[in-house]
């Protein structure tokens, strides 16, 4: 839906070729063939410069939007920038799906915050080059561009977000870790003289709510501080910085007063400035229709050129949307913005483009020969039900499951149960199948459905039958984009009919579907309700890991990537509140800093196995290098010295805690060991503890042993001071093996504390000053507004 749409004939020509992709431009026989833009050997600067050069002023402002109409005069096809592949490549903006027959479909994964709770980063990895590898075969088919708007990489602090679905953790390491694993997949690493496909990190920054209380993400103002900002806020997309990721996109929202897409301080003095991401062939694009979102609701600049000439010159390059098209001409006639400002966004767009071998004959590079028979493999659908397998987590087990179901009568219920679609989540393309939890069940007995929520026809079922499975939760029309939850309870009406199953006095599992947690405290405090499961969004093979793990097929191994909180919690503290540690406004977000009691903590989940951890004894092949104490200065002077100088010294080696994890009991199961920081050091308050590392040890037969090595770096134990300063401070020091800790290693450092890295501090800028009007057709559902308020 869009809301009143100004269009000029610039916009109506953008609307035909929305849904295109056309071919790569003809360096061959084409007008560009004599143009440097069309020889490999020479820089890529110099190449795109040499493009740029051709066109005129208007020809360069019309590139600015996400559906760049190209320049056809110089044989410049059109160019669609925006590609959604979330969890594998999606449906939609620059990707056209084939009605049937080849590209009709792509391997749909389980959504992040799934796959987050496998705490396996190498299965991202695999992950990510499959949907990368999918993604550049439709290019090459011409059924998509080659820039990819993912990921999303917010923390999940606030069980109520709509989008937490589409993130892997609330955990600021965690993130890291998931991210620098998925960018190496999605771009082919960054060593290569091609990038396989461009992923693009955002929201940058502060962005994780969408509309609570009439609050909305187009006009709000997070007011975070900067340690808070520091700590919790950015580092996810430091991440991404060092793991060369080749675009941002900014948010919808304002950080302290200053919207995101025009904010310098943002941009240009951290990410460019502080980070150093400065290779020419790196981008901002705004969020769709956040450039317009400048102007009216945050009103930040008084008129449209000049909202648009102050995100240009804050370092946006790209506008999803049309309002740089629309209004930067009006800002160059004005003089708010100059040549320069507009070939330097040109020039890091199109050096991307070059990067990826846009401009390059298909010999030259390997990624050109990728197609159909690339696209939903075997091996894509292993793993797809592996990511599944892998994430689901089991929340609650009274020794009843794994459970023999063949020759027993299955009742499946819920409003999850004969679901397919609904598994996917939102940001999804159209999968090449989608095996239900009913589809599963029935593959391997007999089965009792009701569809629907008749309560008389499923107690009656239920009575018929050996086993109960309630498959139900939360999904996209209840929370989504512009969508936030207002509770997280269950709903009376389901905890009725579930407390009725469950008195039947027959095996009751139940499976929660869905991103956000729903408080569980019914099911896991009532005796008759023997198994609780937690399966997210699982995508194209979702039934079958659901009931793979209910058979014991496979062992469940995941951990929640979210706390599950209390019900009460949403009415503790509003959305808005963006401060991480407790307060009066607050009792604390994330596991860091909550300090009421969870319904189930962050990392929580169950075996159908026992598990020990111990120190190995140091050997050749698994040293504990760990000592008892450690002077700061030299841990510093170590790092400076080294051999190999870091960019990020907090990136220096500090240890490897080598652990061996021993299956004691009875059946074979993966294990993820999560390594935990914990002491009374730094700033107060002191976080209840930090994840500092984390492996998943796979397939541990009965009996065996395994070890994982844990590394840790300067800043696994650094903390943040108030003004985001990254700082090693004296103290005692605990490091704790899993949620409960099955080993505990105390050391101490010592000596003076030292910055690892001194946050750059804001400079006095102007602030947004919103209007009391916003006209309500102005929000539309959907990917931003795309809409134009009439006033001015």
């Amino acid at each position: 839906m869009r809301a009143s749409l100004l269009l000029t004939g610039l916009a109506a020509v953008l609307v035909k070729i929305a849904a295109a992709q056309d071919s790569h431009p003809d360096c061959k026989n084409g007008p560009l063939s004599t143009n440097k833009i069309c020889d490999p050997s020479a820089n890529t600067v110099d190449r795109a410069e040499a493009l740029i050069s051709l066109f005129t002023v208007e020809e360069k402002l019309n590139q600015t939007g996400h559906i760049a109409p190209g320049v056809p005069r110089l044989g410049l096809p059109p160019y669609n920038w925006w590609q959604e592949a979330l969890h594998g490549v999606a449906s939609g903006h620059g990707i056209t799906f084939s009605p049937k027959g080849e590209f009709s479909h792509a391997t749909s994964f389980p959504q992040p915050i799934l796959m987050g709770a496998a705490f396996d980063d190498e299965l991202i990895n695999a992950v990510a080059t499959v949907v990368g590898t999918e993604g550049r075969a439709f290019n090459n088919a011409n059924r998509g561009g080659l820039d990819f708007w993912t990921p999303n990489i917010n923390g999940f602090k606030d069980p109520r977000w709509g989008r937490g679905q589409e993130v892997p953790s609330e955990d600021v390491f965690h993130l890291t870790s998931y991210v620098s694993s998925l960018i190496d997949g999605l771009q082919g690493g960054s060593d290569q003289k091609y990038k396989r496909v461009v992923a693009t990190c955002k929201h940058f920054a502060g962005y994780d709510m969408e509309n609570w209380n009439g609050n909305e993400r187009y006009q709000f103002d997070a007011q975070i501080s900067m340690q808070d900002l520091a700590e919790y806020y950015m580092p996810a997309f430091k991440a991404c910085v060092k793991a060369d990721v080749g675009a941002f996109m900014c948010a919808y929202n304002a950080v302290n007063g200053v919207p995101s897409c025009s904010n310098e301080y943002l941009i240009e003095d951290v990410l460019r400035g502080h980070w150093g991401w400065t290779n020419n062939q790196q981008w901002v694009v705004s969020d769709c229709d956040a450039i317009q979102n400048v102007f009216l609701p945050h009103a930040y600049k008084p008129t449209r050129a000049e909202a648009v000439a102050a995100s240009l010159k804050s370092g946006v390059d790209l506008n999803c949307g049309t309002y740089f098209q629309l209004y930067l001409p009006d800002a160059y006639k004005q003089g708010l913005i100059t040549d320069d400002d507009v070939d330097q966004a040109l020039v890091r767009l199109y050096s991307s483009l070059i990067q990826l071998g846009y401009f390059d004959p298909d010999e030259d590079q390997p990624y050109r020969s990728l197609g159909w028979k690339d696209v939903n493999t075997e091996e894509g659908q292993l793993l797809a039900y592996q990511a599944a397998v892998e994430g689901i987590t089991l929340l609650k087990n009274d020794g009843t499951l794994p459970i023999d179901i063949k020759g027993k009568t299955v009742a499946v219920f819920g409003d999850w149960a004969n679901a397919t679609t609904q598994m996917q989540g939102n940001y999804a393309g159209i999968a090449p199948y989608l095996i239900s939890p009913l589809m599963a069940a029935e593959n391997i007995t007999t089965t009792n459905f009701v569809k629907g929520g008749d309560v008389a026809k499923i107690i009656d079922a239920a009575e018929k039958s050996d086993v109960i499975v309630y498959v139900s939760g939360i999904d996209n029309s209840d929370e989504d984009e512009s969508l936030d939850r207002g509770n997280t309870g269950w709903a009376y009406a389901e905890l009725d009919i579930i407390e009725r199953l469950s008195e039947q006095g027959k095996p009751m599992i139940i499976v929660q579907m869905g991103g956000g947690q729903i408080d569980e405290t019914p099911f896991k405090n009532s005796p008759n309700i023997n198994a609780i499961l937690w399966a997210g969004y699982p995508g194209q093979s979702g039934g079958t890991a659901i009931f793979d793990i209910i058979t014991g097929i496979v062992a469940p191994a995941g951990r929640l990537p979210i706390t599950q909180y209390p019900a009460e919690y949403v009415s503790q503290v509003p959305m808005t509140e963006m401060a991480l540690r407790p307060s009066g406004r607050s009792p604390g977000r994330t596991y860091k800093w909550y300090n009421g009691e969870p319904v189930y903590p962050f990392a929580y989940g169950l075996h159908y196995t026992s598990f020990n951890a111990s120190l190995p004894k140091a050997n050749a092949s698994t040293p504990n290098s760990l000592n008892k104490r450690y002077n700061i200065a030299d841990l510093v002077k170590s790092c400076n010295s080294s051999s190999s100088p870091r960019t990020f010294i907090e990136d220096c080696p500090f240890t490897t805690v080598n652990v061996d994890i021993e299956n004691t009991g009875a059946i074979a199961s993966d294990y993820v060991t999560l390594l935990f920081l914990g002491g009374k050091f730094g700033p107060k308050p002191y976080p209840n503890k930090s994840l500092v590392a984390y492996k998943r040890a796979h397939n541990i037969t009965a009996g065996a042993t395994k070890s994982v090595a844990l590394n840790l770096t300067l800043g696994s134990l650094a903390r943040v001071d108030k003004n985001g300063n990254m700082v090693l401070y004296p103290g005692d020091y605990s490091l704790m093996v899993d949620i409960e800790s099955k080993l505990t290693i105390n050391f101490s450092l010592h000596g003076g504390q030292a910055i690892l890295d001194k946050w750059p501090q804001p400079k006095n800028v102007d602030k947004a000053d919103p209007p009391n009007w916003i006209e309500l057709k102005y929000f539309a559902a959907g990917y931003g507004s795309e809409g134009v308020i009439e006033h001015n």
